[in-house]
């Protein structure tokens, strides 16, 4: 948590002008210290600043949560490590469900509008995040970039997370649904790895299958620890290159939508 994993203050939003060009302003600080500030050794005030921080993240998230539910918004947590093919997914999904969901895009990274860049010019509305050293997003910093980006009432938002296993399991953003990504190039062992994160998923989306038969990655041996913690979770096998699987995961995005999305 940012009391104790470095997260750091600095964090950006950005959203693009209809010209191209970028706005920058700078978000709020972390409550919190990360490592070089207070007393190290003060564990008892460092839990104390922990619960501080998820206590006050918790309260925004629900803010945030009624003000979205209040504009039959759909909004999705996306998770996972760096790389699992995250905003691949995104682009693909806007561009296979183009004239029928209205989806803007909160990308979370440490640095850079390369992942938003590529969401823009697949037709989303995009805010984008940079947390600086930060490892994660929070809840105040979606309630800015909602602020930015401005959805539609009945469309979908989707959050992309900083790429971290750890961290953003902690914090609630005021999402209806996680949403976390595992590849098979990562291995299968992540779920006993990192069971907060898949703990709290209600959807698993194993990416990359088409290099199934080029890694080792028992699909079998996945599935069963993912059901151990999450045994409601959904799970849903996908390949944004090849596009087996995006039929399933299509009809699981459009069935989620509280009402009828507006067109673009």
């Amino acid at each position: 948590m940012c009391a104790t994993c470095g997260c750091a203050d600095g964090a950006q939003i950005r959203h693009q002008h209809d010209d191209g060009t970028w706005h920058e302003r700078g978000a709020h600080q972390h409550d919190g210290a990360g490592p070089g500030h207070g007393h190290p050794h003060d564990h008892g005030q460092t839990v104390t600043l922990e619960e501080k921080v998820l206590a006050r993240n918790d309260t925004l998230a629900q803010q945030n949560r009624d003000w979205l539910r209040g504009r039959d918004i759909l909004t999705l947590n996306l998770m996972s490590s760096p790389g699992a093919g995250k905003t691949t997914l995104l682009e693909r999904t806007a561009r296979d469900l183009a004239g029928e969901l209205a989806i803007g895009v909160i990308e979370g990274d440490q640095e850079t509008a390369l992942d938003a860049n590529r969401m823009r010019a697949a037709g989303c509305r995009v805010v984008q995040v940079n947390t600086g050293t930060g490892c994660h997003l929070d809840a105040l910093m979606v309630r800015e970039a909602l602020t930015a980006l401005d959805p539609p009432d009945g469309s979908v938002v989707v959050i992309e997370n900083v790429g971290n296993l750890v961290c953003p399991a902690l914090f609630d953003l005021g999402e209806a649904h996680r949403v976390v990504l595992a590849s098979v190039t990562e291995g299968a062992d992540k779920p006993v790895k990192y069971p907060h994160m898949f703990r709290s998923a209600g959807l698993v989306l194993v990416t990359k299958t088409d290099l199934l038969p080029y890694v080792d990655f028992d699909v079998a041996r996945h599935a069963v620890d993912v059901k151990e913690l999450s045994p409601a979770a959904r799970m849903i096998q996908l390949s944004a290159t090849t596009g087996e699987g995006l039929p399933d995961w299509y009809t699981w995005l459009t069935a989620t939508l509280p009402t009828t999305a507006p067109t673009p």
